[in-house]
């Protein structure tokens, strides 16, 4: 058994979560890094590698694509070629790239939504038009009318699957419309598909867009990395898979003269984690379903805010519209909380919070947000 439970001391490591409330009894629970330990199997091949003391430039070991390709079979079935795989330093770099390559006639996203993926179409100098989802009450849904009114004039959708923040893994039903109307529209389709390791409903398994057939394939890039699932995003690796060869190319081209290679540490990293490292995946899936319900169960009983069940992620979305607050990110810091503000998803008057750490962690968490709702209501 890994242990989850005991607490990872993370204030003195450089880290940038912790770091931005150093010397404040602020929890911070904002950026999207796990509060635990990295797996042994990882931890034991970077100190192997340091052994070596060789920190010079590095390359994908031989082995990695495949061991890639494998745990997507098994994890997710769906079948890839390791010639499909293109080696990035990083998702985000993935998704300017993909605007810069394929984003000429414009980018369409729904949102909320992570924050690259607004920010990387202006960086490539593109236009963004952006698609709000509909807040049902049966969970975040796709505005299909609003979708195919902007897909008229735009050719580039960068899909969030499953997506953050609001913690939906899509069917195969809304995979399958949209695999039918980037045909009809003749779109390319980046998917953003790092919490695809994530998903929390036991029942459930992760359903990759390029998996939706071969026309939704030849017109995808879907982009992945180890840095979630196992946490490692320091580390800087990820990949994107593209069957098409002109797609193929044409990312690379866009990264040509750009974009750096992982670093030596980060292949003996990814191979360990995809290969050594699938138990401890599942020990943490189980750990991290037992997060979700106890915070999904807290905020079901501190009304006015309100949250949708977590299909997928360590990512909770809560609406606290009903607060009358303008800025509730800074109220819930006043009280001892660090949360992401949803403006930055472009949603104001939502936060995110990031359940991925110690179970005491996160009912401490829960106390303090219990007492920043109570400090607004009127005293009797």
């Amino acid at each position: 058994m890994y242990d989850f439970d005991t607490p990872h001391d993370r204030s003195r490591s450089g880290s940038m979560k912790w770091d931005k409330y150093a010397g404040r009894d602020i929890l911070p629970l904002w950026v999207a890094d796990m509060d635990f330990a990295a797996a042994p199997p990882i931890v034991a091949a970077l100190q192997a590698h340091l052994a070596m003391a060789d920190l010079g430039y590095g390359h994908a070991p031989q082995q990695l694509a495949a061991t890639v390709a494998d745990f997507i079979a098994a994890t997710h079935g769906w079948q890839i070629d390791p010639d499909w795989i293109v080696w990035l330093p990083g998702l985000v770099c993935g998704l300017n790239l993909a605007c810069r390559a394929f984003g000429t006639q414009g980018v369409t996203t729904l949102t909320p939504v992570y924050p690259p993926f607004l920010s990387a179409p202006g960086l490539a100098a593109q236009q963004l038009t952006t698609v709000d989802m509909l807040d049902a009450p049966t969970g975040w849904q796709i505005d299909w009318a609003g979708l195919q009114a902007a897909l008229t004039t735009q050719r580039l959708l960068l899909l969030c699957n499953p997506h953050n923040p609001v913690g939906r893994a899509y069917t195969a039903e809304e995979l399958q419309r949209l695999a039918t109307l980037a045909e009809e529209q003749d779109l390319l389709v980046c998917s953003d598909e790092i919490h695809a390791d994530l998903l929390l409903d036991q029942e459930r398994r992760h359903l990759p867009f390029a998996a939706q057939g071969d026309a939704a394939a030849r017109r995808t890039v879907t982009l992945m990395a180890p840095s979630k699932t196992f946490n490692i995003p320091g580390l800087g690796c990820a990949f994107a898979i593209a069957s098409n060869p002109q797609l193929r190319r044409r990312l690379q081209q866009a990264a040509a003269g750009i974009v750096p290679h992982p670093n030596s540490l980060a292949w003996p990293a990814a191979l360990a984690a995809y290969r050594d490292c699938r138990e401890w995946r599942l020990q943490l899936l189980e750990y991290l379903r037992g997060n979700r319900d106890l915070l999904q169960a807290a905020i079901a009983r501190l009304a006015p805010l309100r949250m949708h069940a977590i299909e997928a992620t360590y990512l909770a979305w809560i609406d606290c519209r009903s607060l009358g607050l303008a800025e509730p990110q800074r109220h819930f810091e006043a009280h001892g909380l660090g949360l992401s503000d949803g403006s930055d998803f472009g949603a104001p008057g939502f936060v995110r919070l990031n359940f991925a750490c110690p179970r005491s962690r996160l009912q401490l968490a829960l106390q303090r947000l219990e007492q920043a709702v109570a400090a607004l209501s009127p005293a009797p």
